[in-house]
This record gives structure tokens, C-alpha cells and sequence, in this order.
């Protein structure tokens, strides 16, 4: 295994899936593998492991980080929002742990060409999948003022959504941006003239330490592209519907709304119950699936911080299968 990929809260996913021989692990999202090489280390010599991913180069890189383990690996390109019918075709029905490392891979981040990161320049593309049809630049030039918002709003939770769309509509009439950091120096320049007025940032310039102007941006556009959300409801459905009883799903988050997403989910199924407040009798039908493991999510230690950067913003949830 390589020391540049550093898979995140390594020890708590196997705290918690305790890989053991003769079982079955999903790995549905397994970048360049770095889960998926302790879960199989672990579970040797029998266990076996499914990893999905919709890059094709993370496959590749983990088909070979993992060569030692692959009479007990299967890989598959695709989305684990279509986990099911991936197993299916397989002939697995059930598995004993699923593993879901949300968000962007270190790959995509370090890959100018892949247009995921603000700080290389590369073309505006934040495609998982090369296959998909748009690109963050065909939304970027090519969607109306109004869906811009929407996005900058909805998935990035930008405050300053509306002037950055501004600025962007009025750049885009002399030039497309097609670049990384076309797109970043555009939102920069919209937060720069905000922040000059901001008396909390005159008084702390030289102390308070801000993420990227452009975090937020793209973010949104990332998710946009990639369908992200949709397919995190969906994935878990999937998980859940596949995992034998005591069976664990482990999902790392990395911002707020892929963890209300997990955890509302989570939640919905440790119900026994779903009928309206003040209903006199249960009339739902809902069979409780999942038991709580973790009330509160669980996050990186200081030292795996100070180790690993990445993960200062990862947080873990788990729930067992009734």
C-alpha cells in the first residue's frame, strides 16, 4: 500500500465492521482501495469483498493495490445507487458490512485534468464518471442565472450565491469559463469585495483563518454534476435492503448535507413506527431495520489530523441490521 493514500478513520471502520473470514463486505465506493486492503488483510483467509466505484482509473489503481487479495475481490465500475442489481448480477443477495466513503476521492483532487480542485488549474469538469454527458462547465455557462443560485444555494450553502451568479453571468458574456481557476478568481473577486466591508474581517485579517472562497462554488457543482445526493438515497436504500441481520453500514460524510442525509435515513429505519403524530393506533405497516451504533457520529482524532488533513471534516455513522 502506498503512504500518499491515507484511508480516513481506517481503525473505526474496522472497529466496527470486524472483518472476519467466511463473511461478505461491500466496499461501494473504494477509490484507490485503502479501506478495502485492511478489510481483506483482516477477514483473511476466506472473507470476501465487493468494491464499486464510478471512476474507472481509482478501479484500476485498487484492481492493483489489491492484486494480492484478488481471488477473494470483485471490482465493479458503477454507482452504488444501483447497488442491488450490481450484486445481483453477481449472484449475491446478502453481505455481512457495507462501507460507503462519501464525497470526492484524493485522486479526483489531485488530478488537474479532472477539474475537481480550485487550487490546480484544469478544465471545469468534476465528472466522477467520464462517461456522464455535462460537465461543470456546461452548467456553469450554459444553465439560466436562477438555476445557478439554486445550486450555489442548495448544494453549497452559499450565503453569497446570488452575487457570485452575477458576477459569473456578466464574465460569461465576454468569455466561457471553462477553467478551474476561471472559476475560482470569479468568486474570489465577488468574496474580496465583500469581505472588505466586513468590520469582523478588517478587525481579524491577520488571525481568522477562512476556507477558499471558492469551497462552497464547487461543492455545489461537484454534486450538481454527479448527481451526488440522489444517489446517496438511493445507495442506502440499497445497503440496507442487502445486509444480513447484524450486518453493519458504515458511512463517512464530509459535509453537512451528506451527514442530515445519512442520519435522517438512519433514523427512518430504527423506527418502529412511522405513522403521524397524535395517530390513536399504528397503521404504517414499518418494520424497524437498523439498531443506532452511533448517537452521535464519530470523528477523526487530532493526531489522524495532523497526519491527514482530508479528514478534519469526515464524520462516521454506523448501524447494524435487526
Amino acid at each position: 500500500m502506498s503512504e500518499t493514500h491515507i484511508p480516513v478513520l481506517r481503525n473505526e471502520i474496522l472497529d466496527f465492521l470486524t472483518p472476519s473470514p467466511n463473511r461478505v463486505y461491500v466496499d461501494a465506493t473504494i477509490g484507490l482501495g485503502g479501506h478495502s486492503f485492511y478489510i481483506l488483510k483482516s477477514s483473511f483467509p476466506t472473507g470476501r469483498l465487493i468494491g464499486i466505484d464510478l471512476d474507472e482509473s481509482a478501479l484500476a489503481i485498487a484492481e492493483k493495490r489489491l492484486h494480492p487479495f484478488k481471488d477473494r475481490l470483485i471490482l465493479i465500475h458503477g454507482n452504488f445507487a444501483e447497488l442491488k442489481s450490481l450484486l445481483d448480477a453477481f449472484g449475491i443477495n446478502k453481505v455481512d458490512g457495507v462501507l460507503l466513503d462519501l464525497g470526492v476521492s484524493s485522486l479526483q483532487l489531485d488530478t488537474p485534468d479532472r477539474g475537481f480542485s480550485f487550487q490546480h488549474l484544469g478544465p471545469l469538469d468534476m465528472r466522477m464518471d467520464v462517461q456522464l454527458d455535462t460537465s461543470a462547465a456546461q452548467i456553469v455557462n450554459e444553465s439560466t442565472p436562477d438555476e445557478l443560485i439554486q445550486i450555489f444555494r442548495e448544494y453549497g450553502e452559499e450565503r453569497y450565491a446570488k452575487q457570485i451568479v452575477h458576477h459569473i453571468a456578466k464574465v460569461r458574456t465576454e468569455t466561457p469559463i471553462t477553467t478551474t481557476l476561471q472559476l475560482a478568481e470569479t468568486v474570489e473577486q465577488v468574496y474580496s469585495k465583500k469581505l472588505k466591508h466586513s468590520k469582523e474581517y478588517r478587525k481579524n485579517s491577520n488571525r481568522v483563518k477562512r476556507i477558499h472562497p471558492a469551497t462552497r462554488t464547487f461543492q455545489a457543482l461537484r454534486i450538481q454534476v454527479n448527481g451526488e445526493l440522489n444517489n446517496l438515497v438511493r445507495g442506502l436504500d440499497a445497503a440496507i435492503s442487502i445486509l444480513k441481520p447484524g450486518g453493519h453500514l458504515c458511512v463517512i460524510s464530509f459535509h453537512s448535507l451528506e451527514d442530515r442525509i445519512v442520519k435522517q435515513k438512519i433514523r427512518h429505519y430504527a423506527r418502529t413506527c412511522i405513522c403521524p403524530p397524535k395517530t390513536p393506533v399504528c397503521i404504517c405497516e414499518h418494520e424497524k431495520a437498523l439498531n443506532v451504533v452511533t448517537r452521535k457520529p464519530v470523528l477523526p482524532s487530532q493526531s489522524e489530523i495532523d497526519a491527514n488533513p482530508r479528514a478534519r471534516s469526515a464524520k462516521l455513522r454506523v448501524a447494524t441490521r435487526v
